[in-house]
């Protein structure tokens, strides 16, 4: 793939995992990547690859709304300057989530997994719209396929319920600017952030009350059992990358892409009607219990 070093790109959620990935392959393909990192350590680790285009984003706490407007008032001063290109893309791939019921999940947790997810993004567009419009760019969104209930991972799937809904609204607000938001759902990959769910998981399942772990307990092992089968076969993450860079290089790209362990399944069944999706899904669990 030919260099683009004409112009800049933002990733987020840059210190692990599928962001992380991405980062550093898209700079290595020349583009110039604005990497989002919340600790001088991670933003350290990216220095020391000795990639030049490579330009960490710290700190930049998509919690914190000072923070996002710090990084963007800088962004847009450096394209003014022609410190960096122009910017052509904003990848949103921050997030993490965990494993839990809904009555069990922590609320705390929760509201930062939606500021990372759904509130940061739209902060971030509304502060860059301009430079985008101005190289009719591509807004990229890393997401689950999640228009079809999942048990015990709804800290993770409203989020992206909300991502497809932002996405697919985007196309739709910004088709006079030739602005394209392309929606990346992602089935099984491997990234850190599986194994520290797991870990999670499994103090929850310690630390339950007598009457709570009566009602979970048996469920949750089950979810851990699960787990562990499904991990064996999850996608690495340089793949995710690959189809990023993919989705930046071509003309005409899609509005909707799959990738991943079992993403497949996950976009025929949001195709199906939600009465039988939901049926579907109800058998399954009467199944399992």
């Amino acid at each position: 793939m030919a260099f683009e070093s004409s112009k800049s790109v933002i990733v987020t959620g840059a210190s692990s995992g599928i962001g992380n990935t991405a980062a550093v392959y898209l700079a290595k393909q020349g583009y110039t990547v604005l990497a989002s990192v919340r600790k001088d350590s991670d933003a350290q680790a990216l220095n020391n690859l000795g990639l030049n285009n490579l330009k960490p984003l710290c700190p930049l706490d998509l919690t914190k709304p000072d923070q996002i407007l710090a990084a963007t008032n800088l962004i847009k001063e450096q394209v003014r300057t022609n410190q960096i290109p122009s910017l052509y893309s904003i990848i949103n791939i921050a997030g993490g989530g965990s494993i839990s019921p809904i009555e069990l999940m922590s609320i705390s947790d929760f509201r930062e997994e939606l500021e990372k997810r759904i509130v940061a993004p739209v902060m971030l567009l509304q502060e860059l719209f301009p430079l985008l419009r101005e190289t009719k760019g591509r807004i990229i969104w890393i997401a689950t396929p999640a228009l079809f209930p999942v048990p015990y991972v709804a800290d993770i799937h409203a989020a992206d319920f909300a991502v497809n809904y932002l996405a697919r609204t985007l196309n739709l607000e910004l088709l006079p600017d030739g602005i394209k938001n392309i929606l990346i759902r992602c089935g099984g990959i491997k990234t850190p952030s599986v194994q520290r769910s797991e870990k999670e998981l499994t103090e929850r399942l310690k630390n339950l009350s007598n009457e709570k772990a009566n009602i979970y307990k048996e469920r949750l092992q089950k979810v851990q059992k699960e787990l562990i089968k499904f991990d064996s076969k999850r996608t690495e993450s340089i793949e995710v990358a690959e189809l990023i860079a993919k989705v930046l290089a071509v003309k005409n790209p899609k509005t909707r892409y799959q990738i991943g362990y079992m993403s497949k399944l996950g976009a025929f069944l949001e195709k199906l009607p939600q009465s039988w999706v939901d049926s579907i899904m109800e058998r399954r669990e009467m199944k399992e219990t």
